[in-house]
């Protein structure tokens, strides 16, 4: 059962409300402490990357912005609205699953390993969710499906599956998939490390593109630090389930202050 910070808000307003909001977060698999009274706050339109070791609680923050895992402690709120909780008697309570649903549309996300349908094609796998979930007709889906692949420079391959497509394209179908649905929260789960670098390129300019047209807030997990460097607009580095430092990118990568920090880009970058 989850155990709530004393007397939680129902909900964030004010004109500086963060779009995403860990407040109090903990999270424990038996005797495993992955996040440990996380607080953090991310803005609306802003890029934050996480960075940090393995176990250090990085994919677990995006498995509950996905609700695929339940907080042991605290809140999450995403643009003002409980995301893990709900307001019942004026109080907060655990989620009921109608709400995780509800809350979880203004949410989208892109994979490592892309998780397109294979036996759709490219403007297919987008279509799929705005007509079934969103209600769209189908011209309507098909129009804006069209739109976002011909954003990423997919739309040439709108009939192909997802088998005569190369990594990188994929990765870009994906994107467009999940913009179908309108999110106001984009999530990257080291949606680079499968790519070479030519590759990881074209993605990256993917993703500036959905900065400057979309407004999009996102928060992505990698562990490239160029990729990390190139797109963000603050870099967290995670340790035992807390943020040990954060940044701009050109401060945190290039004058880490501290020792753990350093430790660990030192260690990635002996590893390049």
């Amino acid at each position: 059962m989850t155990d709530m910070n004393q007397n939680p808000p129902l909900e964030l307003t004010g004109p500086d409300r963060p779009m995403i909001s860990f407040a109090g977060v903990s999270k424990c698999y038996g005797d495993l402490q992955v996040l440990d009274g996380l607080d953090l706050d991310v803005a609306e339109g802003e890029m934050v990357t996480i960075i940090g070791p393995s176990g250090s609680g990085k994919t677990t923050v995006l498995r509950m912005l996905m609700t695929l895992e339940r907080v042991d402690r605290g809140v999450i709120y995403v643009d003002g609205n409980p995301l893990t909780h709900m307001a019942k008697g004026g109080e907060l309570v655990p989620a009921a699953r109608r709400h995780l649903r509800r809350e979880r549309a203004n949410i989208g996300m892109c994979f490592q390993h892309f998780n397109l349908f294979p036996h759709m094609t490219a403007l297919e796998n987008c279509t799929e969710g705005p007509i079934h979930v969103l209600g769209l007709s189908r011209d309507e889906a098909i129009a804006r499906a069209e739109e976002l692949l011909t954003m990423v420079g997919m739309i040439d391959k709108r009939d192909e599956y997802p088998a005569r497509l190369s990594g990188g394209q994929k990765q870009r179908v994906a994107i467009a998939r999940a913009l179908a649905m309108r999110p106001k929260v984009m999530l990257f789960d080291e949606v680079t490390s499968a790519l070479d670098p030519e590759v990881t390129g074209e993605v990256t300019q993917v993703i500036r593109q959905l900065v400057s047209k979309h407004n999009l807030t996102m928060l992505m997990v990698t562990h490239q630090m160029g990729f990390a460097r190139d797109i963000s607009d603050r870099i967290c580095f995670f340790e035992n389930g807390r943020i040990e430092e954060q940044g701009p990118p050109e401060e945190l990568l290039a004058n880490p202050q501290s020792e753990r920090t350093k430790q660990f880009l030192s260690a990635v970058n002996e590893a390049i």
